[in-house]
């Protein structure tokens, strides 16, 4: 798939790809923590499915994949980059996020970025006792590990701390052929903690911030997916104006791509025809 670039408020150089009638409405994809173009197995499918409809775009978030970065980072420019990418592609757009990408997507909305349905899959909100919060050093933590020059602890401790995956787990990453590929985005894992903020701290009202956010928006989970995954998407649910909650049977957090697709296009063909809020 061809690459292209825009260039986002700071200089900083982003690269998408895009799918399906260049004349159709735009639907954004932004990827959670670690993922990339490269590395988005299900992506593709997923563009397969919703391009028969829409002008499905994939980028690198900055840090990323061929996408570049410029120091110092803030949560700011990553909406910005979304804001390049939308004015590029015509100055309207619908955004889908996954995991820590759907919390980017909806402060994006929340800025005023000119989104007109959102969808989200399990954004990992920790905002019931189910589990343990990520500590008030998380953060900080990831920033000493990249800054030591030990990226890969950066992602073992995204997985093991926020992601809840066994550490022997991690360990037999280490071993395949794609951990030289998430050691070097780690340095990139300290953004997504910041996009996150204090909505895995175990307190449901961080989630107020999003109160305001009315763009439609649907809010996705699994059905065999942890029970504070569930709890994360009716809390968030609950506050969000116009929201409406999806359950995909048998789904987790690794989501089957063709379930997701068939989703997101029931969704976004009736919110981007209907009249009426969805």
């Amino acid at each position: 798939m061809t690459t292209h670039t825009v260039t986002s408020a700071d200089g900083t150089r982003i690269a998408f790809s895009a799918t399906g009638p260049a004349d159709a409405p735009v639907v954004i994809s932004v990827d959670g923590a670690t993922m990339f173009r490269a590395m988005d197995f299900s992506g593709g499918e997923v563009g397969r499915q919703l391009g028969r409809a829409f002008r499905f775009v994939t980028y690198d978030r900055r840090g990323r994949g061929e996408s570049g970065d410029t120091p110092p980072y803030a949560v700011e420019r990553e909406i910005e980059d979304i804001a390049a990418l939308i004015d590029h592609l015509g100055g309207r757009a619908s955004l889908f996020g996954v995991s820590s990408g759907a919390v980017l997507a909806l402060r994006a909305v929340k800025a005023g970025l000119p989104v007109d349905a959102l969808a989200c899959y399990e954004p990992p909100f920790v905002v019931s006792s189910d589990r343990e919060p990520v500590a008030p050093d998380y953060v900080e933590r990831l920033d000493r590990a990249v800054a030591d020059g030990r990226p890969g602890d950066a992602v073992r401790l995204l997985m093991t701390e926020a992601a809840l995956t066994p550490a022997s787990v991690v360990d037999s990453m280490v071993e395949q052929p794609f951990w030289p590929a998430l050691e070097g985005i780690g340095h990139t894992v300290a953004y997504d903690g910041r996009i996150m903020g204090d909505t895995m701290r175990g307190r449901p009202e961080a989630l107020d911030v999003f109160r305001d956010v009315e763009t439609p928006t649907l809010v996705l989970r699994g059905g065999a997916s942890d029970t504070w995954m569930a709890k994360a998407a009716e809390e968030l649910a609950e506050r969000l104006p116009n929201a409406t909650v999806e359950l995909l049977p048998g789904q987790t957090h690794q989501v089957d791509p063709s379930e997701l697709a068939a989703a997101l296009l029931r969704y976004l063909s009736s919110a981007l025809t209907d009249p009426t809020p969805a």
